[in-house]
């Protein structure tokens, strides 16, 4: 080639290089999801959190313990007649108080699922409808990358419109200023208020427990943190080598946000968390026991990474798959730490003034190959009742029944205004609250349904329950499900084709209620693959 045409040809490749480099690097950063604070709410609840509580009634209030699992299925709960583990101390909440059959969680995923638990409102109505990331990609090249040369298996990056948060503003995500926490009610009839977990509502100081009402917080701010260190002889590890996000949980080990914390003190914890947990509990109780107190208890387990005690491994010698048998012994590790809760509780005497709650953040995530939710259909991720049916227990001795069985559906929102009416704190009024007391449907003094209807989003997903109806909306997969839970509760026959009123009332009320709520605050990363026979589902989170 002459050198006339070699510089012809490096002239034209140069602006080519140019464009292509400016496509690669150019920020995908926009201005899109900003997060301003709601001035106004911040005003109400400021406002209300300083009006004192006029009451006549002198007598103490109950204390409020919620346990709360992550990503425990109702078929690793033996009490709704699962034999893979046995939880007989979950299961004595139930059976010394109220078993929930229709227990519902207002997202199939960690986070959100959270916010909506701790402040009582659908997260939806302050935009925390998805699951916020630390870690975005930066540039089209970051992306292109890691959509083509990471095997991702089911997990799919979202690709409809690429764009995503400044810097400034991934460091505002999580539960906004506005929110008025369970915690924070409670403080305004002196409750003590504790955390002893997981709390994954946020990084950033204005979301961490202690400014949210928490006197006392034990544990770590991300999804996930070591049970314990993996050089620990008497641990038993497993990872995921065929799940890409097994890395990603792995790595940070207890570093940033997976470090261990004592209120704003990062703390080296050699003890298999799931036990230091209880512990820390055992000893908040004790601490506070003269005094109404608020326990809220996210554990992680058995949310990955799967490590177990050797002892509790061994109990299952008879599980041949190492992936199970860690899982299950890491359920037995919960289960054990719910019992020494609540037999502190039992032997402080306190048993007659306190309200256990027991529930998971969402259904199994059958992604790990360690559940498959049967007989519910789907799991973590997904709004089949395998992903938001999950298992809800409460018992208070002396005050609700003992042995009862609830079958109509209620929701981790009921929590907070239970909390709330218990305590004889009355409800802010200038933002909606979701949730129902509880306590007089179970006692009988009222026999209508608690909720007409319950509603879950998540991007192109739509879904309600409302009596033995289900209807999910998928616009992703331009795709309308209708079933009748009460003949089908596994979700194996869609029915919409012949109920076409029913779709059209159902559609109606979702319409109705997502007019009230606000767009999502932060933009979805990945899209999570179902499939089941022919048929691929896609669900945002």
């Amino acid at each position: 080639m002459s050198s006339k045409k070699k510089l012809i040809l490096r002239g034209s490749l140069i602006p080519f290089l140019g464009i292509l480099g400016a496509y690669l690097f150019w920020p995908l950063t926009s201005d899109r999801f900003e997060i301003t604070f709601d001035q106004k709410k911040i005003e109400g609840k400021e406002e209300y959190l300083s009006r004192k509580v006029s009451s006549t009634d002198t007598t103490r209030p109950p204390n409020i313990v919620i346990i709360m699992a992550d990503d425990l299925g109702k078929a690793e709960v033996s009490i709704y007649g699962q034999d893979l583990v046995q939880t007989p101390n979950i299961d004595a909440i139930a059976r010394n108080g109220v078993l929930f059959t229709e227990g519902y969680i207002t997202s199939p995923i960690c986070s959100p699922s959270r916010a909506g638990l701790i402040t009582g409102r659908y997260q939806q109505r302050f935009g925390y409808e998805l699951q916020p990331h630390d870690r975005y990609p930066k540039n089209m090249a970051e992306y292109l990358g890691f959509k083509y040369f990471v095997d991702t298996d089911n997990w799919v990056l979202a690709d409809e419109e690429v764009i995503y948060p400044k810097l400034e503003d991934i460091l505002k995500q999580g539960l906004p200023p506005s929110e008025i926490t369970m915690a924070e009610l409670l403080k305004k009839r002196n409750y003590k208020t504790g955390i002893i977990g997981k709390w994954h509502l946020g990084f950033s100081e204005f979301s961490f427990p202690l400014q949210r009402g928490f006197d006392y917080f034990y544990g770590f701010y991300e999804a996930f943190s070591l049970y314990a260190y993996e050089d620990d002889p008497n641990i038993v590890n497993h990872h995921h080598e065929d799940l890409f996000t097994d890395k990603y949980i792995w790595g940070p080990g207890r570093t940033g946000n997976c470090a261990i914390y004592r209120n704003e003190e990062v703390v080296e914890e050699k003890e298999y968390i799931t036990k230091k947990f209880a512990k820390e509990a055992v000893q908040f109780i004790e601490d506070n026991k003269e005094d109404p107190f608020l326990l809220y208890l996210p554990f992680n387990a058995p949310h990955t990474p799967f490590q177990a005690t050797k002892e509790d491994y061994e109990a299952f010698s008879h599980i041949e798959d190492k992936n199970k048998r860690v899982y299950y012994a890491m359920i037995k590790a919960l289960d054990d730490a719910v019992g020494k809760i609540t037999s502190k509780i039992k032997s402080s005497g306190l048993e007659e003034n306190t309200l256990i709650v027991f529930l998971s953040d969402n259904g199994g995530a059958t992604y790990t190959e360690a559940t498959d939710n049967q007989p519910l259909k789907g799991g973590k991720v997904t709004n089949f009742e395998g992903g938001i049916n999950i298992p809800f227990m409460m018992q208070w001795k002396g005050n609700i029944p003992e042995g009862m069985v609830y079958r109509k559906p209620v929701i981790s929102l009921d929590l907070f205004r239970t909390a709330s009416e218990l305590a004889g704190v009355p409800m802010p009024s200038d933002r909606a609250i979701d949730g129902v007391n509880l306590v007089p449907y179970i006692n009988g003094e009222k026999s209508d349904e608690p909720h007409e209807a319950l509603y879950w989003k998540a991007g192109y997903n739509h879904a309600i329950r409302k009596g033995d109806w289900k209807l999910i909306l998928n616009d992703k997969d331009q795709r309308t499900v209708l079933y009748n839970l009460l003949s089908d509760k596994n979700e194996t026959t869609n029915v919409a084709s012949s109920n076409p009123d029913v779709v059209e009332e159902l559609k109606s009320d979702l319409r109705s209620w997502e007019k009230d709520l606000e767009n999502p605050a932060w933009p979805r990363i990945m899209d999570w693959q179902f499939k089941t026979g022919n048929e691929v589902h896609h669900f945002a989170m």
